[in-house]
């Protein structure tokens, strides 16, 4: 077989990358980190919901609340205004959602453009901006006005009240530091407009940058989404049910034979299920009622995608030489490889029989066998360029990673929502938007696990397991001399690891390696969320959106609201209710 068709450059566009600016300095009253920004607003989403907070809520009070939220979530009482804001943009969201886009206003700060490199002019409006793709400005933009929003780049309150004035925007979405926010507030609370704000994270006046999955997030929120409200969390652990050996029995029928023991053992055993997840979040988007019972034929769906999967992970074990999966023996470990061989090929028929044998229409079973197949055929590609590239231990260039990674893993994000959304008995065509949605999804997903294994000290699995790595293919390609030499050596298992760990370590850290990945891995990211730019179902396109959140940033807080209350009933201190 000639490398050259399977190791060649492939033809990936990487996405538009966002300008990184040296030395940002972080804004210290802002969790700088998604996860724990993410973590906090859920908290807040819970809170407000249940103290059924009515804006508009006057400034003086709404710090009252924030200091009462703060106390008992036991947060940092530096976030007291960014707590305040996210308060304020909870107690806002339904009303915005009902506002349409038109009349709606996007304020950007000027300070997010790269100042020294920026050729948009001002007028006395704000910025022009020319579209330059240095920063941030020019793709908030764009979707903002595709949607029908009003745009600005600039700031300050006279602005806000002049725009407040002419009656043509009823609601406000605002990005600004803290501060700005602060002073605009009083207009907007005194007029009743719905305002919604996003904190810059740095308290420099230039080259700052904005959390864009959040600005995303609430610029395309609207009634249209009716899956809005719903809960992930109790989603995925419904879906979660499915897989214990009770389950499992109903679904694909007694365990009554070995093969069909082991099986079932290893389908329930440890995952983070979301593949079957996907798809049962595509098929509810497209239900008249998300909110609906599922349907046991969804259930046979999910678990048919769990069936796929689990048996590519017994073959990639075996492939691979992986001694473990899930902290526990891997199958062949366990039981032999011709079993394991053999339960893998099982479950991929149990997959199958599964779709077979749903009540889907022949024309709804035909479309989701080509899916899964193809599916099949993109993940073979993908495994069999890993498994040339280790026998013949060619130096990878990042693009071949990604290709590896993009032919891996992508394919069962797109075959899992594919098939949930054909079942869903919807007919429009998805296919375009799943493919470029999933393909983007699957290789952030692979670039994490990467970032993963390298942060915590230099021994990540897939380096001592002689994988593809996006770090290492990085590093040789900003490496220069001795040090791409070790590096290349190192990769190819001519030189061991760990004698050499320190020195790797150097070479990753004066590369700035793991920034460059990080910064591909927020690409990827966005490349998802923009590419559902076009798709019409409000319902799919929102829920899309959070499933990215989720996956990221995976928030469990169990219980958090009947903690609140049992503190809040024990301590009789003022409470959001003072306010309502």
């Amino acid at each position: 077989m000639d490398k050259l068709n399977i190791l060649s450059t492939p033809d990936l566009a990487l996405p538009k990358l966002v300008t990184e600016v040296e030395n940002r300095k972080p804004q210290a009253n802002i969790p700088q980190t998604p996860a724990e920004r993410n973590r906090i607003k859920k908290q807040i989403e819970i809170y407000v919901r249940q103290k059924q907070i009515v804006p508009p809520v006057p400034m003086s009070e709404l710090k009252i609340v924030a200091d009462d939220f703060l106390s008992y979530a036991e947060l940092d009482p530096n976030y007291r205004d960014y707590v305040a804001v996210l308060l304020n943009n909870e107690s806002w969201k339904d009303t915005l959602a009902t506002i349409p886009y038109n009349r709606r206003l996007l304020l950007l700060p000027k300070c997010l453009r790269v100042e020294d490199k920026c050729p948009a002019p001002f007028d006395e409006f704000g910025l022009l901006c020319k579209n330059c793709g240095l920063c941030t400005i020019e793709e908030l933009q764009r979707e903002a006005e595709r949607l029908g929003y009003a745009v600005l780049v600039a700031e300050g309150s006279a602005i806000v009240m002049a725009i407040i004035e002419t009656g043509k925007i009823d609601a406000i979405v605002g990005v600004s530091c803290l501060s700005v926010l602060e002073r605009a507030f009083p207009f907007m609370e005194a007029a009743a407009i719905p305002g919604l704000a996003i904190p810059l994270l740095q308290d420099d006046c230039i080259d700052t940058n904005v959390d864009i999955d959040w600005v995303w997030d609430i610029i395309h929120l609207t009634s249209a989404d009716k899956t809005r409200r719903l809960d992930l969390d109790r989603l995925r652990a419904q879906v979660e049910t499915w897989f214990t050996p009770e389950s499992l029995n109903a679904i694909l029928g007694e365990a009554d034979t070995p093969t069909r023991r082991i099986a079932q053992r290893w389908l329930a055993r440890a995952g983070k299920r979301w593949r079957p997840f996907l798809t049962v979040c595509a098929f509810q988007a497209l239900q008249e009622n998300p909110n609906a019972d599922l349907p046991d034929d969804l259930k046979k769906i999910a678990v048919a995608v769990e069936c796929f999967h689990k048996a590519s992970l017994v073959h990639d074990d075996i492939e691979d030489e992986d001694e473990t999966r899930y902290g526990e023996q891997a199958l062949h470990e366990e039981y032999g490889i011709p079993i394991a061989v053999n339960i893998g090929d099982y479950l991929l028929g149990e997959g199958y029989r599964l779709i077979a044998g749903s009540s889907a229409t022949a024309q709804q079973k035909a479309a989701m066998f080509a899916v899964a197949a193809n599916g099949h055929h993109s993940l073979a590609e993908g495994q069999g360029a890993e498994l040339y590239w280790m026998r013949h231990q060619e130096i990878l260039s990042s693009l071949q990673v990604l290709d590896i990674f993009r032919k891996k893993t992508a394919p069962a994000f797109e075959v899992a929502l594919a098939l949930g959304a054909t079942c869903s008995g919807d007919s429009t065509d998805f296919s375009t938007v799943l493919n470029a949605y999933s393909e983007a999804l699957g290789i952030a997903y692979q670039i994490r696990d990467d970032l993963h294994d390298f942060s915590d000290g230099l021994d990540p699995s897939d380096l001592t397991a002689m994988r593809p790595s996006l770090l290492m293919a990085l590093a040789c390609e900003k490496a220069k001399g001795s040090d791409r030499e070790l590096l290349r050596s190192v990769w190819q298992g001519k030189l061991s690891l760990q004698e050499n760990y320190e020195s790797i370590e150097t070479i990753l850290r004066d590369a700035a390696v793991r920034d460059r990945a990080q910064q591909l891995y927020d690409a990827y990211k966005e490349e998802a969320i923009r590419s559902l730019r076009h798709v019409e179902n409000a319902n799919l396109k929102g829920l899309l959106r959070r499933v990215i959140g989720k996956i990221f940033n995976d928030l469990k807080i169990e219980g958090w609201c009947l903690e609140f209350e049992t503190r809040n009933a024990a301590s009789g201190t003022l409470s959001a209710e003072a306010v309502t």
